[in-house]
C-alpha cells in the first residue's frame, strides 16, 4: 500500500543495544487536543525532542510552533530532518452534524493531510516515518465479527446503519485516500485506525462517561448490543511507538484493545470501576434527544464498533491494559486522584 522506501534502510532508525530508540525529533501536526497531549507527554518523558504544531501555540514543557493546517509557513522547517510526523489534525466529532460542521470536520482531516503531503513530498530530508490519524469508524456497523484490517468490511449503506451514519465513513475513506495518495516515496506511512482512547482527564469521552455513571444515568445505552472499541492512553502511546520502531509495518493499522465488548458489559464493568451498582438505561430515543440537547450525534453511543487490532498482534505487540476491566479500574482510579 505504501511507496518504496528509499536506500536508508533498518539501519536508519536511532536503536541502542536494548532495542530501545534513543533520542528522536518528532512532530505532531494538530497535537493540541487530548491524544496530542498524551503522545506528547509520553515521548519527552522518555528523552525525545517533541514539536507539537497547533493553531493557538499554548505554554507545554514540549515545543509548539503556529501552523493553520491550510497553507505552508515556517512551520515546514520543523519537518526537514525529523524523524517522525504524526499527524492528528482534525475538528472535534463531538458536535451535531449541521451543514458547516461536516464540512469542517470534512476539510480540517482532508485538507491538512494534503498540505502535509506536499511538504513531504517535496523536504530534502523529509521524516523517515509519518503516522496519520485515521478512525475505527471506517469499518461497518458489526454486531456479527470482529474488524481487523485483513477482513474487515469497510462501512457504507450497510444493513441496519442509518443513513446518515455513512458520512463518518465517508471522511475516513476520504482521509486515507488523501494520505495514502501522497508521493512520499521516501517515508513510511501508517493510517492508524484508531478506536476511542480513553484518558483519566476532563472534557474527553471517559470523563462524560464517568460522570453519567456518578450521577446514577450509566445504565445500558440503547440495546446494549452495540460493540464499544477503545483503548487505554497508555497502550495507544505505546503502540504508536512500537509502530516507529518497527521499519516492517505500513498501511493501515488498526489501534485497539484486543477485545471490544457488548455496551451493557461496558457500562456494568465501569459502574463496578465506579462503586456504582446500578445506572438508569438510556434507550436510544432518549439517546437521540439527550444527543440533540447536547449538541452531538447520537451514533458516537450507538455504532457498534467491534475492532480488533490484527496487525498489532501479529508482530507481536503486547497490550497493558487488553481486557476493560482492568482498564476501567486503572483510569477511575487516576481520575479520582485527579479530580476529587
Amino acid at each position: 500500500m505504501n511507496e518504496p522506501r528509499d536506500a536508508r534502510g533498518s539501519d536508519a532508525w536511532p536503536v541502542d543495544a536494548t532495542g530501545a530508540l534513543r533520542p528522536l525529533r518528532i512532530v505532531i501536526p494538530g497535537g493540541s487536543g487530548q491524544v496530542g497531549g498524551v503522545l506528547a507527554r509520553y515521548f519527552l518523558e522518555r528523552g525525545h525532542h517533541v514539536t507539537v504544531l497547533t493553531r493557538g501555540p499554548y505554554t507545554a514543557p514540549w515545543q509548539t510552533v503556529h501552523w493553520d493546517g491550510e497553507q505552508i509557513g515556517e512551520w515546514t522547517g520543523h519537518l526537514e530532518g525529523a524523524d517522525v510526523c504524526i499527524h492528528l489534525a482534525g475538528r472535534s466529532v463531538n458536535c451535531r452534524y449541521t451543514a458547516a460542521n461536516r464540512r469542517e470536520i470534512y476539510e480540517s482531516r482532508v485538507r491538512s493531510t494534503r498540505l502535509l503531503g506536499r511538504v513531504i513530498g517535496a523536504l530534502a530530508d523529509p521524516p523517515k516515518m509519518w503516522l496519520n490519524a485515521s478512525t475505527a469508524t471506517i469499518y461497518r456497523h458489526a454486531l456479527d465479527r470482529p474488524m481487523d484490517e485483513a477482513t474487515g468490511e469497510i462501512g457504507g449503506d450497510e444493513p441496519g446503519a442509518p443513513k446518515t451514519w455513512n458520512f463518518s465513513i465517508r471522511v475516513a475513506k476520504d482521509w486515507e485516500a488523501a494520505f495514502f495518495g501522497a508521493h512520499t516515496p521516501r517515508t513510511r506511512k501508517v493510517a492508524m485506525r484508531t478506536a476511542i482512547t480513553f484518558s483519566p482527564i476532563p472534557g474527553n469521552a471517559f470523563a462524560v462517561l464517568v460522570n453519567l455513571v456518578r450521577a446514577g444515568f450509566g445504565g445500558t445505552q440503547g440495546n446494549g448490543r452495540q460493540f464499544v472499541s477503545w483503548i487505554h492512553e497508555l497502550d495507544f502511546a505505546r503502540a504508536v511507538e512500537f509502530l516507529v520502531a518497527r521499519e516492517d509495518l505500513d498501511g493501515a493499522i488498526n489501534i485497539a484493545s484486543p477485545n471490544p465488548l457488548p455496551n451493557r458489559e461496558f457500562m456494568a464493568l465501569l459502574r463496578d470501576a465506579c462503586g456504582m451498582p446500578n445506572g438508569l438505561p438510556a434507550p436510544a430515543i432518549l439517546i437521540g434527544i439527550g444527543a440533540f440537547f447536547l449538541r452531538t450525534e447520537p451514533e458516537l453511543a450507538l455504532k457498534s464498533r467491534r475492532v480488533v487490532p490484527g496487525r498489532l498482534l501479529q508482530a507481536g505487540f503486547r497490550f497493558e491494559f487488553p481486557d476493560w476491566a482492568e482498564a476501567a479500574e486503572d483510569l477511575v482510579r487516576r481520575w479520582r486522584h485527579r479530580n476529587d
